[in-house]
């Protein structure tokens, strides 16, 4: 398993027992979809390894207390504390509508209900106050702030996200 294949769920926070269980804080707004999970997978170093999970159970909203298999001291606890917790891609639950996932819409051509073809989707920056859609047009980069009044809709079939920025916004990336 690569981390390109892989989604980040979350980390391991600290200890819970002297049993070797762990708690994960998931980063998720729905943390009730991982509480019945049978195995996860967790970054060491460069490697990704599979953990089985014995029991788990949700607490305190987005935080799931965990049992690996094979973990029944301190120490095996230790030895993954602070490590990022990754699930497969294929585990995340579809969206649908206007809705989508960073991961994928990258390719996708974006369209401007007034400018037309803006140009292609290359990557989302979610370093920002507000995410931002970094496009691809020729040798320039268009940025268009991710708000939910600018997409229109998101069209999976033809790979192509419609927006409806406001006058001007496009163009000043383009006019030189």
């Amino acid at each position: 398993m690569q981390k390109k294949d892989c989604f980040y769920l979350g980390k391991v926070v600290r200890k819970h027992s002297f049993r070797g269980e762990v708690v994960i804080k998931l980063d998720t707004d729905e943390p009730d979809l991982y509480q019945d999970m049978d195995a996860v997978f967790i970054e060491a170093g460069n490697n990704f390894i599979p953990f089985f999970i014995e029991k788990s159970l949700l607490q305190k909203g987005n935080q799931l207390r965990v049992k690996f298999e094979g973990f029944n001291t301190e120490e095996d606890a230790d030895s993954i504390l602070k490590c990022d917790v990754y699930l497969p891609l294929t585990l995340l639950p579809k969206l649908t509508g206007n809705k989508f996932y960073y991961h994928e819409v990258i390719g996708f051509t974006i369209e401007d209900t007034n400018y037309g073809n803006v140009g292609s989707l290359t990557a989302v920056n979610d370093q920002t106050a507000q995410p931002l859609f970094i496009i691809e047009n020729g040798d320039k980069e268009i940025l268009i702030p991710m708000i939910d009044d600018f997409i229109k809709k998101v069209d999976r079939t033809n790979k192509k996200i419609i927006v409806e920025t406001p006058e001007g916004l496009i163009d000043m990336y383009l006019d030189e």
